[in-house]
């Protein structure tokens, strides 16, 4: 525990109160959140929460305490396992630097779901033409009115055509 004296210096916490107050000032920080949008944000999660409190977690002397539900709804908001909340931050990156890497994780979560639906409907229009085998040149001239370019279109039809990517 915090305070206990080993070889007369102090064993820090992997996990605390304090880690989290710290994390939620910098993943805050990194979203570009302001005290009242992540105040709000919590309690559309869940658990009611005001700017004050917020400021009062991560600046207060003494710090707000901090019970496992409002924690359960912070990890919540950050998207965040609650043991990463809980863990203290990396040292060596910077602000900006963490706003890149929020960045990039939030559009490559962003791409992935955008080539799961791909997939769906891709294999669902394959299906369509294996029983349906006349409706191939209709399907892709659906897609250039839809896509407006001849090269998309094409790509798109060829995709379907080859039955996407998990067949």
């Amino acid at each position: 525990m915090a305070g206990d004296k080993v070889d007369g210096g102090e064993v820090p916490l992997l996990y605390s109160e304090g880690n989290i107050a710290a994390r939620v000032a910098l993943e805050r920080e990194v979203r570009g959140w302001s005290t009242i949008e992540l105040a709000d944000r919590v309690s559309k999660a869940g658990v009611k929460m005001n700017q004050t409190a917020v400021w009062r977690i991560e600046n207060g002397t003494p710090r707000r305490r901090i019970n496992v539900d409002e924690a359960l709804a912070f990890a919540r908001v950050f998207e965040l396992p609650l043991e990463e909340l809980m863990s203290p931050p990396l040292e060596g990156l910077d602000l900006d630097s963490r706003r890149l890497v929020q960045e990039a994780v939030e559009a490559y979560y962003e791409t992935r779901d955008a080539e799961d639906r791909l997939h769906h409907a891709v294999v669902g229009i394959a299906e369509h033409i294996q029983a349906h085998p006349d409706s191939s040149r209709a399907i892709h001239e659906q897609c250039l009115r839809l896509m407006g370019e001849e090269r998309d279109a094409r790509a798109l039809t060829e995709y379907i055509e080859g039955g996407g990517y998990y067949r």
